[in-house]
């Protein structure tokens, strides 16, 4: 009997150790994660073609910011937005400048190589609420940020949208 109970506190110990281990491997890929990011590249891959497109017209201006209290915030430009003619935009330059951003704000997330974003708010109201989930790797003071395979917001073809940000200091 005291021999099952020695094993047993050891398999017990062990798993408290591979669970703490684990809460460590997430905390230290979140402290990683802190902080902000400048947008470097955004492409996207056409999965029926394999073909690889630039996701913005011109070049990308985007900013995102991991904080450690669990909140994210996002906003990515195309950098060939046109400025409206007057003060208030028309229908159409309202239009043009809705169709050439991503924003929003929210909570995030690490599960395995995935960060889950959950914007409260953003750009386009059928994100919020929902888990906008993106496979995440580092690579030196470059953070690269990928879609599951989807319909790409701007196009409909089903791709993967890769972001490559670098560490602001």
């Amino acid at each position: 009997m005291s021999n099952l109970r020695f094993v047993t506190a050891a398999l017990i110990l062990v798993m408290v150790a591979a669970a703490s281990g684990q809460r460590a491997a997430v905390a230290d890929e979140k402290d990683k994660l802190v902080g902000t990011w400048k947008l470097v590249s955004a492409v996207s891959e056409d999965l029926a073609t394999g073909q690889n497109t630039n996701i913005y017209k011109g070049t990308p201006v985007g900013f995102i910011t991991y904080g450690a209290d669990g909140r994210v915030m996002t906003i990515v430009v195309d950098s060939t937005r046109k400025k409206p003619a007057a003060n208030v935009a028309t229908a159409a330059e309202a239009e043009a400048l809705f169709r050439s951003m991503t924003a929003y704000a929210g909570t995030f997330t690490i599960k395995g190589n995935q960060v889950i974003h959950r914007p409260d708010a953003s750009w386009n109201e059928t994100w919020t609420g929902t888990d906008q989930i993106r496979e995440y790797k580092f690579d030196g003071e470059r953070l690269m940020l990928a879609t599951a395979p989807s319909p790409d917001p701007f196009t409909g073809k089903v791709s993967v949208r890769t972001l490559v940000w670098e560490k602001i200091k």
